[in-house]
C-alpha cells in the first residue's frame, strides 16, 4: 500500500465510550468495533477490504493509557484487516492486529472473525490432573493422509477412536498458533491468538475440541509466551518506539 498522509477524519467512528469491551476486532450486531494498544503512535486507522485499504476512512479514537479504538459498521466476519499506525518520527507502519484470532497466513491479513460455535450438549469436565493420561501430538504430522500438505485439525479427529481405545483421556497439542510456512514444530509462532491456518484455523480446532469432548478426551494446548519468530513478526517495535536494538512495547529492549 503506497505511503497516504492522514487527512481529516470522516464522520465514521462512534464515540469511544459507547464501544464494547475487548481487544482487536470485536465483532456485535452491527458492525466490528476495533481497538489497538499503540501507546507511542500519534495516529492510528484501521484498514482493510472494507475501505480499500485507505487510513483515512477510518481513524481510530485515542483512549486512555495508549489505546485506540473506533467502530466500524458494516463490518462483518471474515473481512481482512490491519492497523495503520504514524510513529512519533513520521513514519508510517501497517501492522497485523495483535490480538488476531485468525488471519489469511503468517504474513497475511488479519481477519475478523466470529467466536459463535455450536457445542451442542458439550458439558465435558476436565479430569483430574493426577487422573490424566496425556498423549502430545503434532497436528502436521499425528494423521497427514495427503502427503503435499501437513495434517490438519480435522484429519485429528479422525483418529480419536484409536486414541480412546489406546485408553488415554487428554491430548496435549503441540504449540498450533500461527507460525511462518505450513511445516513447523509450532514453537517459532508469530500470531499467539490465530490458529494456524494450513491446520484450518480455529473453526477446525473448535470441532476437534467438540469431537474430542464427545470421544471423553480432554484438549491441552502446548503454548509458546517467552519468544516470537523469527520471521513474519508484526509485533516487534510494533507502534515504532524501542531502546537500544530491543523489539519495543510487547518485548524486552535490553
Amino acid at each position: 500500500m503506497p505511503a497516504t498522509t492522514l487527512g481529516a477524519a470522516p464522520a465514521a467512528a462512534a464515540p469511544v465510550a459507547a464501544l464494547p469491551a475487548g481487544m482487536g476486532a470485536i465483532l456485535h450486531a452491527e458492525g466490528t468495533a476495533f481497538r489497538v494498544w499503540a501507546p507511542h503512535a500519534t495516529a492510528v486507522s484501521v484498514v482493510g477490504d472494507f475501505n480499500d485499504w485507505n487510513p483515512k476512512q477510518h481513524p481510530l479514537l485515542p483512549e486512555p493509557n495508549g489505546y485506540w479504538a473506533a467502530n466500524v459498521p458494516a463490518v462483518q466476519a471474515g473481512a481482512e484487516y490491519r492497523f495503520w499506525l504514524r510513529t512519533a518520527e513520521g513514519h508510517e507502519l501497517t501492522r497485523n492486529d495483535p490480538y488476531a484470532r485468525e488471519v489469511t497466513h503468517s504474513s497475511g491479513n488479519s481477519v475478523v472473525h466470529d467466536p459463535a460455535f455450536d457445542w451442542a450438549d458439550d458439558h465435558f469436565e476436565m479430569p483430574a490432573w493426577n487422573e490424566l493420561v496425556i498423549y502430545e501430538l503434532h497436528v502436521g504430522t499425528f494423521n497427514a493422509p495427503d502427503a503435499e500438505r501437513p495434517g490438519t485439525f480435522l484429519d485429528v479427529i479422525e483418529r480419536l477412536p484409536y486414541l480412546q481405545k489406546l485408553g488415554i483421556n487428554c491430548i496435549e497439542v503441540m504449540p498450533a498458533t500461527e507460525f511462518p510456512g505450513s511445516r513447523s514444530w509450532g514453537y517459532n509462532p508469530s500470531h499467539p491468538f490465530a490458529l494456524e491456518t494450513d491446520y484450518g484455523g480455529p473453526l477446525a480446532f473448535k470441532q476437534l475440541v467438540k469431537s474430542a469432548h464427545q470421544h471423553g478426551i480432554a484438549v491441552i494446548l502446548d503454548v509458546v509466551y517467552n519468544h516470537f519468530g523469527p520471521g513474519d513478526l508484526d509485533l516487534w517495535q510494533f507502534d515504532g518506539w524501542h531502546e537500544n536494538d530491543g523489539g519495543g512495547i510487547y518485548f524486552y529492549n535490553d
